[in-house]
């Protein structure tokens, strides 16, 4: 059985945030607060950096852990988004690795508690629009009998057109939302992130 490391998926996101951190502050500094990019690199390494100090036992555990680091170490709203994400996913998975049908109930979980938390809906120009195609490309593809890499490479192409296409949207959520039609022309610097999370997970697994 092919099987998710939490925490290596976890250290992708982070060595991915920090590679891509000056360019989603760019894009933050277009319709946010320009510091999308910093606040998700400094609770990334914060993630990391707990599990140099010690590893979790359980799948379930480490997203825990990486839930609470990140609603402490993170300013803003993406703070207790992701924090939240990683929380709810954490009830959803097993105690060992995480596997294909684990992972479809972890992204689930975590886009509910995403919406629950934020109030948005697809189309408000946020990390939903990336998210939610990413679920709901995984579990097709599971559905119709792919195997993990396969139903992830559908989640990571769904992720990245959720992302491309809130540019033409025009943000209902957020401070992007105070720009009204201004909002419209700039990608969501949130669904950016969020589609680097599914890249994350690809590259842990393969």
């Amino acid at each position: 059985m092919t099987v998710l490391d939490p925490v290596l998926w976890l250290r992708e996101f982070a060595s991915l945030i920090d590679e891509n951190a000056d360019a989603l502050t760019e894009l933050d500094a277009a319709i946010g607060d320009a510091d999308h990019g910093s606040n998700m690199r400094r609770g990334t390494a914060a993630v990391t950096a707990a599990f140099d100090e010690g590893v979790p036992a359980t799948s379930a555990e480490t997203l825990k852990q990486a839930g609470m680091v990140l609603i402490r170490s993170v300013g803003g709203a993406s703070g207790p988004l992701y924090g939240t994400f990683f929380l709810r996913a954490a009830a959803a998975v097993g105690s060992d690795g995480i596997d294909a049908e684990g992972f479809g109930a972890a992204l689930r979980a975590g886009l509910a508690g995403v919406v629950a938390r934020g109030k948005a809906e697809p189309g408000d120009k946020t990390m939903i629009d990336a998210l939610r195609p990413a679920v709901d490309a995984f579990d097709e593809k599971i559905t119709a009998g792919s195997d993990f890499a396969g139903a992830l490479a559908a989640s990571v192409a769904a992720a990245a057109s959720g992302r491309d296409a809130t540019t033409a949207l025009q943000a209902r959520k957020g401070r992007a939302s105070y720009l009204g039609e201004r909002s419209i022309g700039h990608q969501d610097p949130g669904a950016t992130s969020a589609a680097l999370l599914v890249v994350a997970a690809a590259r842990a697994l393969s």
